[in-house]
């Protein structure tokens, strides 16, 4: 088999073909006391039940024509598909009643269950339907006072232009019902019509028309000719194959052809069902989008039938590893999809996409060649996060990439962290206005050394919106980095902080400026050169400029992070690691990035002073960093405790609030000039040392020595 076919068993699309056992049970039991009814009458008046002679036998001959055809095949009557079934049956009714024309289906359902024994649930809810419809046809026929029988058939001669409405009518009562009742009992409840039955609307129409003209024509050679009526195998098996190819083309249309996974179409139509099923029964329903990573590289370089081959074994993993109910579909390229229908909550639909992530993470084999392909997900819930399934399919699409973007492997969709929902859509482009206006401010936020010298500043963005008021950085600049924006938002940090490092140094204030980056600054082609054009602009010397970045920068694409950031060194640009310790291998990137500065994420500061563990793990840092020739500054120290915790395991400098707020740049500027050469001290040290004077004086007032 070629790579890009499918070793896949075919994957029956839900909805199309389960059935409600109580409509079956019901159809099945309305259609016996009909039959039951036609037979005690036929027998008590004497009738034949069928007719003898060579019409009846040839009949009886392209009906087992037919039945073999369908065995043959293998195809199951499916809503009411085979036209050569239902042609005869209405040639049959118009010649010789409703009864004759019964037992015609029933003889094609027995038959055809009989070959197919696994089907035959579904073989005698279509032989009941039929048995229905034909009984529909029969009472139109009375209602125009047309009653045939085997002893006097409705011959052909008989018929006129006048006659011309009833059998269109009784055939469109035959046809009407018997497809509307097996719609109904085999599409999906809710969503709608599935394209299936949309594309087999027109297939219907074209195939009654079809009827309309064969059941006439067998009729007249059955008066005519009867020992022709065989050869009408041939055009009826025809129009049946016809039928079938386009409900082929039609299911196509809804699966993956490589994978036979159904596809972003079915899984849409499929979503909606299951979304009007949940609301009707209070539940919730969940989809997961799950995306592998790095499976270019593997198109790249095995090539795009190595790449089929993959996705092959995907494909079949993830089937197996579905949980009991749940439903996967193939989007495009290396993107799957899982509906969960039914889902108690958010943390069991993470469950689930851990263990499908895990499952399609473990390794593969190509020819000998392992291959270990991670995953991302991102999961959304009905009705939490969406009300449709286009808005669940995106907000899980948005969660997906959050996972990829943060390397957790799963996340759950968190309207604050998605920048296309309307409100964040309209703050977008309020921050693009503000930054072209020059709205938008930075604050700066001393770092100071245990001996209170400034080891330099912080420059935090800080936005005020002229309606909704402060908003948080975290929330716009989550924007930003979502969105395009963010190289703009980065060259207007550098421009501002530039300019104000100018400014101060103007003064005489010689302290360097931290600033932060994305990685997709980094990854931006030309930043190193675009920084140091800066520079040289504000005639600012590289050494005054630091630039913070976090591990990150490496997981996307490491070699061209690495050359932008070997760029960024060659010009004297300072680098500082942030957020350390809350990434996934720290250690690797520590020696893989040049920086010169490690900052300790505010989460091991925090409880430093109460937690054993995480001043362990400060201190473990601390000589680490040291080992490697770096200097190492904690972030969020906000008390005198914590900080002369940190003084003792060697930190070498502190930012947070017990020395300063981030301050707009004309109190940045005071602070600065307020502690000259003598640099900063904390409040407990000024207030001792006060006390301190106090007592001095006070001692040297009233001639005691001091103590």
């Amino acid at each position: 088999m070629k790579p890009t076919e499918s070793t896949a068993p075919a994957v029956r699309l839900r909805g199309f073909t389960g059935f409600s056992s109580r409509l079956t049970a019901v159809v099945t039991g309305l259609a016996g006391v009909v039959l039951a009814t036609g037979f005690y009458r036929a027998v008590q008046h004497g009738d034949a039940l069928f007719p003898g002679g060579t019409t009846g036998w040839s009949l009886a001959v392209l009906t087992g024509i037919i039945v073999g055809h369908l065995v043959a095949l293998g195809r199951e009557r499916w809503w009411g598909g085979t036209g050569s079934g239902a042609a005869l049956t209405i040639a049959v009714l118009l010649l010789y009643g409703w009864l004759p024309a019964a037992l015609v289906s029933l003889a094609v359902v027995v038959l055809v269950g009989a070959a197919r024994r696994n089907r035959w649930r579904q073989g005698v809810l279509h032989g009941a339907v039929d048995i229905l419809g034909i009984g529909a046809a029969g009472l139109v026929l009375a209602a125009f006072d047309v009653a045939p029988g085997v002893v006097h058939p409705w011959w052909p001669t008989q018929w006129s232009i006048a006659t011309a409405p009833e059998i269109v009518l009784a055939a469109g009562a035959y046809l009407l019902l018997t497809r509307m009742l097996l719609w109904y009992a085999l599409a999906p409840r809710g969503g709608g019509l599935p394209t299936v039955a949309r594309t087999a609307l027109l297939r219907q129409g074209l195939v009654a028309v079809a009827l309309l003209g064969i059941a006439p024509l067998i009729c007249v050679v059955a008066m005519s000719v009867p020992v022709l009526l065989p050869l009408f195998a041939v055009p009826l098996v025809a129009l049946d194959s016809t039928l079938w190819i386009a409900r082929a083309r039609a299911e196509e249309q809804l699966r993956d052809p490589l994978t036979g996974l159904p596809n972003r179409q079915w899984l849409l139509e499929r979503t909606w069902s299951a979304l009007e099923e949940a609301e009707s029964s209070g539940t919730r329903s969940a989809l997961v989008l799950i995306d592998l990573d790095r499976f270019r590289s593997v198109n790249d370089t095995l090539g795009h039938l190595a790449g089929d081959r993959l996705l092959l074994q995907i494909a079949e993993r993830l089937r197996t590893a579905l949980p009991r109910g749940a439903e996967a579909a193939r989007l495009g390229g290396d993107e799957f999809a899982v509906l969960l229908p039914v889902c108690d909550s958010a943390t069991s639909a993470m469950r689930t996409a851990r263990g499908l992530v895990a499952e399609l993470s473990s390794p593969l084999d190509l020819d000998g060649l392992t291959l270990v392909l991670e995953a991302s997900a991102g999961v959304a819930l009905f009705p939490d996060h969406a009300l449709d399934a286009e808005g669940l399919l995106r907000r899980a699409d948005v969660a997906m990439y959050q996972a990829k973007r943060d390397r957790t492997g799963v996340e759950v969709y968190e309207s604050k962290r998605d920048s296309n929902t309307p409100d964040r859509l309209g703050l977008l482009g309020d921050l693009r206005r503000a930054l072209d206006a020059g709205d938008v401010e930075l604050h700066y936020q001393p770092k100071v050394q245990f001996d209170g010298q400034v080891a330099g500043l912080e420059a935090l963005v800080r936005w005020v919106h002229p309606e909704r008021g402060r908003v948080s950085p975290d929330e716009f600049i989550a924007i930003a980095e979502s969105s395009g924006l963010m190289p703009h938002l980065t060259e207007y940090v550098l421009e501002t902080a530039l300019a104000q490092v100018a400014r101060w140094r103007a003064q005489g204030l010689k302290v360097p400026v931290a600033v932060n980056v994305s990685p997709r600054d980094v990854h931006t082609p030309g930043f190193a050169g675009a920084v140091a054009a800066r520079l040289a602009r504000h005639g600012v010397p590289a050494g005054a400029l630091q630039l913070e970045i976090t591990e990150h920068v490496l997981l996307e694409d490491p070699q061209r992070a690495a050359d932008t950031l070997a760029g960024l060194t060659g010009h004297g640009v300072k680098m500082s690691l942030d957020d350390f310790g809350t990434g996934y291998s720290s250690l690797v990137h520590l020696r893989r990035l040049p920086v010169s500065e490690l900052k300790i994420d505010r989460s091991f500061v925090a409880r430093l002073a109460i937690d054993n563990e995480d001043a362990e793990i400060v201190r473990c840092t601390v000589d680490l960093a040291h080992s490697l020739g770096l200097l190492v500054v904690a972030e969020g120290v906000e008390d005198d405790e914590t900080w002369e915790r940190l003084r003792d395991l060697g930190c070498d400098a502190v930012q947070g609030w017990l020395v300063a707020a981030a301050m707009p740049p004309a109190e940045a500027t005071a602070w600065l000039l307020a502690r000259g050469d003598s640099g900063w001290h904390r409040p407990a040290e000024i207030a001792a040392a006060a006390a301190a004077a106090r007592a001095e004086a006070e001692a040297q007032g009233s001639g005691q020595p001091v103590q």
